[in-house]
């Protein structure tokens, strides 16, 4: 169920608001988990229980942080066992099928017969909430939040429903007022309604028809592609992925602000950056700034030598491209992202 469903327009989000609104205030936030687990359900319904358990792994991890926060070892190890628990749960998932197939590639050059493996099935949404659930951890890990104690409190923050699937990525200390106590204004409910239906027009007037050019001009044969149509179907792909992605963060955001939450913005104007690191600062905005405090800084960022800066900024941008898809095209958009803002600084 996305979004821009009729499905999730007419029926569910009506159903949502009104139940929502008049639930009580003390149990407002345990309509929203339900809620939001009901529609992970819908979409997937045989990974709600791992979801859960999943969740469930950090908030202990993070309740016997705060029982041991003045023991810095024993906090360490805890914050290891839940990168590797989450790193785990998502290379599994994630990139099982991918390495199997390249595995069985090299026996068949070899001409070997590679063992069969059963296909594993995808979660929906594990790439967003395996960060927000890693972000949350080391946060707690760096003193930057409290654990909640609340294990609902919790699972509102992992499964809230507007950013659940696709983000944006959303830091807890980001939203911890909102989920301790938030007051809904009529103000709040029309500027919610107004992106919402701002990043549906995004995605259903001008992303969608422009899919259907670039998929045709993509499906042609080499021998019947025309160099100006490879360039129509370059274009209308480039707007299409802007719109669909940036129409999703705004009816997300749009979202989150009917039910008294301000998300922080995804994108600004990303095709009028000046370079690879201004796009950067402007396209996907909370996922650059999840592997900049997480990944590039915590490696050393820029605060080392010239060449290490340089490797930092190549191995973030490789990482981030596996982390959008298990498929060597990626693999390569990231070195090729990676070069590219290396040449900046250069």
């Amino acid at each position: 169920m996305v979004f821009s469903s009729t499905l999730f327009i007419f029926f569910f989000l009506p159903t949502l608001l009104l139940g929502y609104y008049l639930t009580p205030a003390k149990l407002k936030n345990l309509y929203l988990t339900l809620a939001s687990l009901f529609f992970y359900f819908w979409g997937a319904p045989s990974f709600l229980l791992l979801f859960i358990f999943s969740s469930l792994v950090d908030y202990l991890i993070s309740i016997l942080m705060l029982k041991f926060e003045f023991d810095k070892g024993r906090m360490k190890k805890l914050l290891i066992i839940s990168i590797v628990w989450n790193v785990g749960l998502l290379g599994y998932f994630k990139y099982f099928n991918f390495f199997i197939l390249q595995f069985g590639t090299l026996m068949a050059d070899l001409g070997l017969t590679a063992p069969r493996f059963a296909k594993v099935i995808l979660p929906i949404g594990i790439s967003f909430f395996t960060f927000h659930k890693i972000s949350y951890v080391v946060d707690v890990y760096r003193k930057v939040s409290k654990p909640v104690t609340n294990f609902i409190d919790y699972l509102l923050y992992i499964s809230f429903l507007p950013q659940l699937i696709a983000g944006p990525i959303v830091r807890y200390h980001e939203i911890e007022s909102y989920i301790k106590a938030r007051k809904i204004s009529v103000d709040d409910i029309y500027a919610g309604l107004v992106r919402f239906i701002i990043g549906l027009s995004k995605k259903i007037l001008i992303a969608d028809p422009m899919a259907q050019v670039a998929d045709h001009a993509f499906s042609l044969k080499s021998d019947v592609l025309t160099f100006e149509y490879s360039w129509v179907g370059i274009i209308c792909y480039s707007v299409q992925i802007y719109f669909d992605f940036s129409g999703y963060s705004e009816m997300a955001i749009g979202l989150a602000r009917i039910f008294g939450f301000k998300f922080p913005e995804n994108f600004n104007k990303p095709y009028l950056a000046q370079s690879f690191t201004d796009f950067w600062k402007r396209w996907h905005i909370s996922l650059s700034r999840w592997m900049k405090d997480y990944l590039y800084i915590p490696m050393g960022g820029s605060r080392t030598s010239t060449l290490k800066t340089y490797r930092n900024l190549c191995t973030v941008f490789l990482l981030s491209g596996l982390w959008h898809g298990a498929n060597w095209t990626f693999i390569f958009w990231g070195i090729y992202h990676g070069t590219f803002l290396v040449m900046d600084r250069v």
